[in-house]
Formats: structure tokens, C-alpha cells, sequence
């Protein structure tokens, strides 16, 4: 329903089996066998986050630089600038450095460009600004690493800087007085993906010195926490470490505007984990800098005044709620820009009146809805506009941009979100480079939006309180090691009710005469397009729900298909006999040639879709039946769509290592009625059906 394709993972049997005899739950060990790790011993090296996965902050290139200059700052009594990002890592990241460097005595202020007016990264009206100030050392957290220009400027001004970021490097760096950043190609720091602030966390602990190291990652390691999830990077190695330290201490924390957040945003009472982050407190957080008011959110971490710190936390919710507000508005407007039509390679889009602070946000949701990168351009009056980024697919960003260097003003950012500055009139060129570079990359397959599935529950037995519980032993989840997904297939839907005010469905099923509750949310009834008494397929995450004392397990359902009949699956494997070339009786034959309503039902339903659709057999068979009031046959529908290709009036292309298949009509070179009876796999099938099987088959 919301995926065009579930890749279900199948684990090896033996290492599961070895796994189960050393005492791992089914659940934990299937999980594992799924994404590749075969023992024990390689679960527990790729998955520990114990501190001695902490690396030397020295291995940095540059650090041991950094850290002297900062010393002398701080030893002579200079203004010093902390110059962070709008969004979570960034303010984080400035914040554990500003409070660090004010623990030490040091002379320091924080500053924040303004999203709306300023844009990203250093900029050279700030640095003249902070120079009349009288900072004579500039330190950035995650930004700064393409500031080339910015850098000169601020030593012409008789102003030190030291960058720290994370972001890819091109092939110039700024000629600063350090600069920290593990992508460089000569630092050879083994982790790669600590986020902006885990960069700035090293920067404190190499400050304070080896025997201060772990008192310092204990201090700051939920701001850290914070910023790695909100900037969803890879939960993999320190990564883990410095998130499940940084989880512990945010569920006893101290920090004021942390607490008033947690409270405002309701999450006090709930268990504290990367989901919580990443759903409650980032989005209230890069609200803030979303809007205009970066500085609001750092207020917030760094006061110790319960009073402001209530305040602040309530203008972030405020905020939160407004941004909700605006983006819906620019989404709702790109769908209706966009219309019925699916295929894209990529999405560029421009508007004078989009909010530059949101349109992120909203080509996420884009990339999900049409299955393809999105690039939002918010225009400007100057006849320049700046865009916000969003991957699908793995498709590289950064790498796509540098193609288009020679059209852009300015970029930077991941592999997977980035931001870049265009002309106006060098859209148009952009959009056409992008859509060859995006086809290039996919070898001109359109891209589908597909599910990754941890593995298929054969038995409901296995969802117990004990196993689903078990599953916290995975923890922290995000990129690089999500949430573990499962698949139940063929479960009697029993019931079925909307609820929270008809937004979300709550359904009961059962199967195996067992009985499962789950939650479907921003799915409702209608939209699930499944009645009582129907059979379905499930994708969800197991969870335990608390209810008056009781504590069951739930599915928190993440997509939903109608199940496959008994009938419907004999359908599908005779018709895989058929393309095989086996032998089929003239019965089965006489079956399987369809009606011409069956052809025009099959017509009509891809013509009223933009001539393209990406689905399985029996779906798509179902719609069309629907539709067209036909008898729903995966079978002769298959057979339409061959002989419609046989004709040259479409193509298919078959996903060989799953069911999904994508049709696209053709255009048609002549002109008149076409035959359809006349398709050579008709005329396979009259013969057996009528004539000499045998021969037939030959």
C-alpha cells in the first residue's frame, strides 16, 4: 500500500540454528542473520557500545593544532566565537563547546547564522561582525569545511580560525589555523561518520587531556546523543557508544532546558530512546532554525534559569507547530503542481514563496511519496535561490552536485541531504544535467520505493512480551541499524476501527488461532482499502503497549497488502509453468486466453495512471477488478500485459529478485485497430487449447 516493493531478507538457517543453541531469542537472532552477521562474536564487535570503541581524539588531523591554539586563546584571555549551524547538530555542537570553553574561563559567544536571512556556513558579513567584537579566534562546528574565501577574509581581519565539521571536503581546504574534519583524505581516524557535534565532543576531550577523557564524554555525551540522531548518521562503532551513553544520561538529565523540553514535548514519562529523539525533541529543536531562531533552541540547552528554560521550551513547541502548519502547505502545493504523473528521475522545483527554513523537510517527504531525489529551490529577489537536497535510493548528493558545479553558486552537505545555491536561469539546465545524471546512476530503471524486511514471523507463537522485548538488546536504532522489521503473511483481518479522532486504524487479526493487535497510523479504514473477514499481508515493528497494568504485544503496523489466495497462487504458478515453456493441458489453456473487457479493464487502468504502473500481479489483478468489475485473475491479467507488449503497445521489466513488475504503455508508431488475438502467445494458447498440445508446447 505505501511500498511499491517488500524485500523480505532471507536468513541462513545455519547460523541462526548456532545462534539459537548459544541461547539468542528467535526474534534477536533472526534479526541478525538477516543483515549478514553469522556469529555471536561478529554481533557483538558490530554491534558493542562500550567505551573502548571511543578512539583518540588525536588521531584527527589537525587536532593536536587545534587544541594549542585554543589553549593560548584561553591562557591570554581572548574573545573567542563559537560559529555553529540552524540545524540539530549544529546547535548541539556550539552549545557543548561554548559551555565547555566557559567552564575553562574562557571570553566566549556563540553565533548562529540566521537560516532565512544568511543562509548556510560561514559567511563573510558575520566575520566582519565578529571582528569588531574583538574576536581574535573563530572556532566552527559543523560547518566551515568549504569556506575558503570566508577563512582569507577573516585573516585579513586579524582573526584566527579553526574549522571543525564532518561534511565532505572538496579539494581545497581553508587555509585555517587547524581544521578538524574526518573526511579529509590525510586524516587517518578510523570512524568516519561522527556527526558535527561527536567532532566537537573529540575537540573537548582532547582539550581537557587523556586522564579527563571519559569524565568529559560522560559531561556531554547527551548533547552528542542528540545531535549523531537528529543528523541520522550511522549508529554503527563511537556512534553507538556516544548514543546509548548520552540516551542514559537524558533520562536523569540536568540540563534545564533539556528537562523543560522533555516535559513540554511529554516524553518524561516515556521510555528514552533514539525514537524519542529523533520524533519529539529534534523536530522541536530544528523548529527553532527552521523559523529563524536557531538561537532561541541554544538559549534553551545552555540556561540553568527553570523559569526561562520553561519559557524557551514552550516558544520551541510554539514553533514546532507553526513550522508543521507551513510545511504542509508547500507539500499539499507541490502535489497538486505535480499532479497524477509518477515517473520522475528526480524532482526540481522553484517557488518565490516557499519558506526557506522547511522545503527540507518537505523534499523528504517528497523522495517518499514519488520514489526519487527531490531538489526545493526557494527563490529570491537578488535572481538567486537556494536549495535544500533529499537522496532516495542511496543515490549520492554530494557527488551529483559536484557534476553540476559549473551551475551552481555554491554547495555542500552528505551523501544523502545537501543544500546548493543557483541562478535562476540556470534551473532549467540543472534540472535536465540532474535527471541524466539520476538515470546514468540507475541505468535508467525508475526507482521504487521498496521496504527492507528483517525477516517473514512463520509463527505468531514467536510474538511474545519476552521475545519483543529481547529486541532492546539491538538498541540504539538508526542509520546504519534501523528498527527491525517483520512481515506476517496471510492474517484474517477480524477487525477494524479508526481512532485518535479518525486519523489513524486499529485492527485485530488472527491467524494460526492466534489473535495480534495493531496500530496503522495516518492510515485509516478507507485508505487501508480492507474490509473484516478479508486476508492481508503486514509489515510492522513488534512493540509491547501498556494498558491498566496489561502488557501485550502490538504491531505497529508499517505497510499492509491483501494476501494471496490459495487460488490466486495456483494462478501465478501456472502462468510461471507457462513462461517457462512446461507443459500445460488444453483446460488450463482454454482458461487462460482472456476477454477482450478483460484486455480493455487491463488498458484503461494503466491509461488513468499516466501509462505507468509498478506493482505485483495479483495486486495490480485486484485493482483492476475493482475497477473495471471484472473477475479478479492475476493470471489473465499477466497474459494481457504479455500480449500488449508482444504488440509493442508497452514494455515490462520483471524485478527478478521479487514479484513487482513495472508496465509503461508505448507510444504506437501506426495507425488502426490492433489484433490482440493475433499475439503469437494467443495463438500458443489456442493451439493447446484446441489443437495439438503436444505439438503446441514443441
Amino acid at each position: 500500500m505505501k511500498y511499491q516493493q517488500w524485500n523480505i531478507a532471507k536468513r541462513p538457517e545455519e547460523p541462526y540454528r548456532a545462534m539459537r543453541e548459544r541461547g539468542v531469542p528467535t526474534l534477536v537472532a533472526s534479526t541478525l542473520c538477516a543483515r549478514g552477521l553469522t556469529s555471536v562474536e561478529q554481533a557483538n564487535e558490530l554491534l558493542s557500545s562500550s567505551e573502548r570503541q571511543l578512539q583518540d581524539p588525536f588521531l584527527m588531523k589537525d587536532m593536536d593544532r587545534a587544541a594549542d591554539r585554543i589553549h593560548q586563546a584561553l591562557d591570554r584571555g581572548e574573545k573567542i566565537a563559537v560559529y555553529g549551524d540552524y540545524d540539530v547538530d549544529g546547535i548541539t555542537s556550539t552549545c557543548l563547546l561554548t559551555h565547555y570553553l566557559r567552564s575553562q574561563g574562557g571570553d566566549v559567544r556563540y553565533y548562529i547564522p540566521n537560516r532565512l536571512d544568511e543562509g548556510y556556513g560561514v559567511n563573510c558579513p558575520a566575520v566582519e561582525k565578529l571582528a569588531r567584537e574583538g574576536v581574535g579566534l573563530m572556532i566552527t562546528v559543523d560547518c566551515g569545511i568549504t569556506a575558503v574565501e570566508e577563512v582569507a577574509h577573516a585573516r585579513t581581519l586579524g582573526m584566527d580560525v579553526i574549522i571543525t565539521d564532518h561534511h565532505e571536503c572538496k579539494e581545497e581546504l581553508p587555509q585555517a589555523a587547524a581544521v578538524v574534519d574526518p573526511h579529509r583524505k590525510d586524516c587517518v581516524y578510523p570512524f568516519k561518520d561522527l556527526a558535527g557535534v561527536g567532532v566537537a565532543l573529540k575537540v573537548v576531550m582532547a582539550l581537557g587531556g587523556k586522564k579527563n577523557y571519559r569524565a568529559l564524554f560522560q559531561e556531554y555525551a547527551d548533547l552528542a546523543a542528540v545531535g549523531t540522531v537528529a543528523d541520522v548518521m550511522q549508529l554503527l562503532g563511537e556512534n553507538r557508544t556516544i548514543v546509548r551513553v548520552g540516551l542514559n544520561h537524558l533520562k536523569k538529565t540536568r540540563r534545564r532546558g533539556l528537562y523543560s523540553l522533555m516535559l513540554e514535548a511529554g516524553t518524561l514519562n516515556r521510555s528514552i530512546n533514539s525514537t524519542t529523539v529523533g520524533y519529539c525533541l529534534s523536530p522541536r529543536i530544528n523548529a527553532a532554525g527552521r523559523m529563524g531562531r536557531a538561537t532561541t533552541a541554544a538559549e534553551l540547552i545552555l540556561t540553568d534559569d527553570p523559569d526561562k528554560a520553561e519559557e524557551l521550551a514552550h516558544a520551541l513547541c510554539e514553533l514546532n507547530r507553526q513550522r508543521q502548519a507551513v510545511e504542509l502547505d508547500i507539500f499539499n502545493q507541490c502535489l497538486a503542481r505535480l499532479g497524477d504523473k509518477k515517473d520522475h528521475d528526480c524532482l526540481v522545483l522553484a517557488d518565490h514563496q516557499w519558506h526557506q527554513g522547511v522545503v527540507g523537510i518537505v523534499a523528504s517527504r517528497l523522495t517518499e511519496q514519488f520514489a526519487c531525489p527531490v531538489f526545493m529551490i526557494c527563490l529570491q529577489e537578488d535572481g538567486k535561490g537556494k536549495g535544500s537536497c533529499r537522496s532516495y535510493g542511496g543515490f549520492n548528493l554530494f557527488c551529483a552536485l559536484e557534476q553540476c558545479a559549473d551551475l551552481l553558486e555554491g554547495y555542500g552537505g552528505h551523501a544523502l541531504a545537501a543544500g546548493f545555491t543557483i541562478r535562476e536561469e540556470n534551473i532549467d539546465a540543472f534540472r535536465a544535467r540532474m535527471e541524466t545524471i539520476v538515470r546514468e546512476n540507475t541505468g535508467g530503471e525508475t526507482m521504487v520505493s521498496t521496504l527492507q524486511i528483517d525477516g517473514e514471523i512463520e509463527d505468531t507463537s514467536t510474538l511474545t512480551v519476552e521475545e519483543v522485548e529481547a529486541l532492546s538488546t539491538l538498541e540504539p536504532y538508526g542509520a546504519g541499524n534501523p528498527k527491525p522489521v517483520f512481515s506476517l503473511s496471510g492474517v484474517t483481518i477480524t477487525c477494524m476501527a479508526d481512532v485518535g479522532g479518525g486519523r489513524h486504524l486499529k485492527m485485530r487479526a488472527s491467524r494460526d488461532g492466534r489473535t495480534v493487535d495493531m496500530i496503522f497510523f495516518s492510515v485509516t479504514r478507507a485508505k487501508s482499502g480492507l474490509s473484516v473477514g478479508d486476508r492481508a499481508d503486514v509489515a510492522f515493528y513488534p512493540q509491547i503497549n501498556e494498558y491498566r497494568g496489561s502488557r501485550t504485544v502490538q504491531l505497529h503496523l508499517v505497510d499492509l497488502r491483501p494476501s494471496l489466495s490459495t487460488k490466486q497462487q495456483g494462478e501465478l504458478a501456472l502462468y510461471e509453468r507457462f513462461r517457462r515453456g512446461e507443459r500445460i493441458t488444453p483446460h488450463q489453456a482454454r482458461t487462460m486466453i482472456p476477454r477482450r473487457d478483460e484486455f480493455a479493464g487491463v488498458w484503461r487502468y494503466l491509461a488513468c495512471r499516466s501509462g505507468e504502473i509498478t506493482d505485483t500481479p495479483a495486486h495490480l489483478a485486484r485493482k483492476v477488478s475493482h475497477e473495471s468489475d471484472l473477475w479478479e485473475s492475476p493470471l489473465r491479467t499477466m497474459i494481457c500485459l504479455d500480449v500488449m507488449e508482444q504488440l509493442g503497445l508497452l514494455k515490462i521489466w520483471r524485478q527478478e529478485d521479487t514479484e513487482t513488475i513495472r508496465v509503461r504503455l508505448q507510444k504506437r508508431r501506426g495507425k488502426g485497430k490492433v489484433n490482440l488475438y493475433e499475439a503469437p502467445i494467443i495463438q500458443r494458447l489456442q493451439a493447446i487449447a484446441w489443437g495439438s498440445g503436444q505439438e503446441a508446447q514443441a
